[in-house]
């Protein structure tokens, strides 16, 4: 199968077990799930040229901010799919391990904690929410889900 192909599938694969998590913390009472209309007002003002915000909720809204995140969200899976097999390879892909997808994956989250959170007003990794340490660690947790799916899909592939 084509390596662009590949890295595409894998994006999607990992960011739907992100998603997978994430319903399952939900409806078990762990986390919200996450109101993606906010990233996708964060990516409009970003094209508008305001990246920080005190609190995106306050910020201007835009028309299909929902819709926009959902895409946004997905589009970022496939982005970090695509870097990864053209780090890795076609060698990795004939026989794909998890350790190496697993490390890139716990990699990708340091965008979301030093770019979109404090672009949020949610402050550097977090640190303005009232339980840091827990969205940490339920960072962390949905990334290696993420890689999971990844090498799932790598596995299919």
């Amino acid at each position: 199968m084509d390596l662009i192909l590949v890295g595409i599938l894998m994006g999607i694969g990992g960011t739907f077990a992100m998603d997978v998590l994430a319903w399952t913390q939900s409806n078990l009472g762990v986390a919200p799930f996450p109101n993606w209309a906010m990233p996708g007002r964060w990516a409009v003002h970003v094209t508008r040229g305001t990246l920080f915000h005190e609190a995106i909720a306050e910020a201007e809204e835009v028309p299909n901010e929902l819709t926009i995140g959902w895409l946004f969200h997905y589009a970022v899976g496939i982005a970090y799919g695509l870097v990864f097999i053209a780090i890795a390879g076609a060698g990795w892909l004939a026989a794909p391990g998890f350790v190496p997808v697993w490390i890139f994956s716990l990699i990708t989250i340091a965008a979301g904690w030093f770019l979109l959170q404090p672009g949020m007003g949610l402050g550097w990794a977090a640190s303005k929410t009232p339980s840091p340490w827990k969205v940490r660690g339920l960072g962390l947790l949905a990334h290696t889900v993420f890689g999971l799916g990844m090498w799932v899909v790598a596995l299919l592939a």
